[in-house]
């Protein structure tokens, strides 16, 4: 096999070891392509958050044998390592592998087996891989792995195992090596970073403190934090950072009390909203994040309701939502009070109003404001002009096509929103 192509199912740590799949396919010889037709190898990493998400992943292993019969077609990510070998009874799959092994896919290939995938849960150790990509402006770091949680609704424990984080030395080398190939920007990613350090007997906010004391990465942001890792301590601390990008990303799931417990999630509804009115007095024009599930298992209307008045009076700057999907293996799969397809559509519908809302109130309190840019390294597709994302996680079109700006930190006036866009000007030049 000399070319391969790849395709990436899912969250930001699938996307940072597909790039590590990349590499390490590419550093032995092989070459990516960008179509079936041309690709001797067919690498689908696949998430199984949902039963919609499996069912995608077989549709395309189907289509990659369907356009070429002979193409080599193997499934890796987490629907892989849930479902395991039982995977290669469909005749248009040759090879399945865990979520570990995948790490270092090109030996696994040429060793010749079919299968391979640990059992996840009795991994101890991080597995730690350099990642050396430079296509991307922002780069990724993966720290941490696994979940030690057992929400109702979840299936990704057993997907991931338990949790486990990466050394301080191989974080600092890593971000390092970044630095020297010019980085300006780090994002921090893994299952669940705020169990980072768990084992060690430390926390996120000591790792944060090591990294600005010993790097000189001018930003990072963090992945999505539980409300629970989000202490006094830690807040202060970011609030005093000149690294940090005020950008939040809040893993709440819910807005009612009585589905955050049959959730299994260890917070109630007035702790996070009071820690929202914290982050928002603390920073300036913070952004923040949040998942909803709309329509788990036993909400009834008035938990909805109660769901939506909370959302909306919410100092959230965008809500990411999706209808709850059974996922046979979890608690919630076997849970009465089951809704219909039809309703859980309804009520994600009204939390993505209330999002659109939310998100158009923020990027307007933004205009008229000077904010550091960082140049991406790809123009705006339809202006040509340049294009670059805030601290706060604003995307903004810049009245410019100098190319020799790509990967600079630039003060930009945000002028207008417009389309749907943010259009701005350089201040001070």
């Amino acid at each position: 096999m000399k070319k391969f192509l790849i395709h990436t199912m899912g969250c930001k740590s699938n996307q940072f070891e597909s790039a590590i799949i990349k590499e390490n396919l590419e550093k032995n010889g092989l070459e990516e392509v960008k179509s079936i037709e041309d690709a001797d190898l067919y690498v689908l990493n696949s998430c199984t958050v949902t039963h919609k998400s499996d069912n995608e992943a077989l549709y395309l292993l189907r289509n990659a044998k369907h356009k070429k019969h002979e193409i080599v077609t193997l499934l890796t990510g987490c629907f892989a390592q849930i479902e395991r070998e039982k995977l290669l009874a469909n005749d248009f799959i040759d090879i399945v592998v865990g979520n570990d092994e995948k790490l270092d896919l090109y030996n696994v290939v040429q060793s010749g087996k079919k299968f391979c995938a640990a059992d996840i849960m009795q991994l101890e150790n991080f597995h730690e891989v350099y990642l050396s990509d430079t296509t991307k402006t922002r780069a990724s770091l993966k720290i941490q792995d696994g979940c030690d949680n057992r929400c109702s609704y979840c299936i990704i424990p057993f997907a991931r195992g338990k949790s486990r984080s990466a050394e301080e030395d191989f974080i600092i080398s890593q971000i390092k090596d970044f630095e020297n190939k010019e980085f300006k920007e780090i994002v921090f990613t893994g299952i669940h970073i705020g169990l980072w350090g768990k084992e060690f007997g430390k926390s996120i906010l000591d790792l944060l403190k090591i990294v600005e004391q010993k790097t000189d990465i001018p930003r990072y942001r963090l992945g999505s934090l539980n409300p629970r890792e989000i202490t006094d301590d830690l807040l202060e601390f970011l609030s005093n950072s000149e690294k940090f990008c005020p950008h939040f990303h809040l893993s709440l799931q819910s807005a009612c009390d009585k589905t955050l417990k049959s959730m299994n999630r260890h917070y109630k509804v007035e702790d996070y909203i009071v820690q929202i009115e914290k982050i928002n007095a603390l920073f300036d024009l913070p952004f923040l994040g949040s998942d909803i599930i709309a329509g788990f298992a036993g909400e009834t209307e008035e938990d909805f309701e109660m769901t939506r008045k909370n959302l909306e009076k919410s100092g959230l700057s965008q809500i990411h939502t999706f209808p709850y999907s059974q996922r046979s293996g979890t608690v919630g799969a076997l849970a009465e009070g089951q809704l219909d397809d039809t309703e859980k559509n309804r009520r994600a519908e009204i939390i993505k109003e209330i999002s659109r809302k939310k998100l158009d109130e923020f990027i307007r309190k933004n205009i008229g404001t000077v904010q550091e840019v960082l140049i991406e390294k790809h123009p705006d597709k339809n202006t040509g002009f340049l294009k670059g994302v805030t601290r706060n996680y604003l995307t903004v079109i810049i009245n410019s096509n100098d190319l020799s700006l790509t990967n600079t930190l630039q003060k930009i006036k945000l002028e207008r929103y417009s389309g749907g866009k943010i259009y701005g000007e350089f201040y001070g030049n």
